[in-house]
């Protein structure tokens, strides 16, 4: 696996003089950056899959009766061209289905096929995996901080959302 370089470790753009929360935000993107670059990797060299497709067949293995594209298209924050050609590689593969939907002829969902569920349960195994040796340097105690906090980060920023009128301070 290649290290993270130099242009790709935001956490580099920081300077001593520059605020705390800018220090911790370039961080949390480097760390973000690097963890998801290395399940991208893994994905292609253990499985020939992308993340993108991946992702998808997740989506649709927490929803067994199918997702419309629009939906998929929503849960992923990809535009529907993005997940057309995504739903059309997979299908090719027949680890996907389009079914039309009972109550509109005109719209059909997308489910996982038998073949897909096995591929994706495989795959899916692999992936915690990754995930649990990333933060293998991190013993479950201080994991278990990193998510409190980052809880916490979460819920602040949604009341952020919230409220759009609170001023921000420097």
């Amino acid at each position: 696996m290649n290290a993270m370089t130099e242009t790709q470790d935001q956490e580099l753009r920081a300077h001593e003089d520059h605020h705390a929360s800018l220090r911790l935000w370039l961080r949390l993107l480097s760390c973000t950056t690097l963890i998801e670059e290395t399940i991208r990797q893994q994905l292609r060299e253990k499985f020939d899959i992308t993340l993108s497709r991946f992702d998808l067949m997740a989506q649709l293995e927490r929803h067994r009766e199918g997702l419309t594209m629009g939906e998929l298209s929503r849960r992923m924050m990809v535009s529907g061209g993005n997940i057309t050609v995504i739903v059309d590689q997979l299908e090719k593969e027949q680890l996907v289905q389009r079914k039309v939907a009972a109550t509109d002829r005109r719209s059909f969902r997308v489910l996982l096929t038998a073949s897909g569920r096995k591929s994706f349960a495989r795959m899916a195994v692999a992936h915690e995996q990754w995930v649990v040796d990333l933060f293998s340097g991190l013993d479950e105690h201080a994991q278990e901080q990193l998510n409190d906090l980052l809880g916490h980060l979460k819920t602040g920023i949604h009341r952020q959302h919230a409220n759009p009128s609170r001023k921000e301070t420097t």
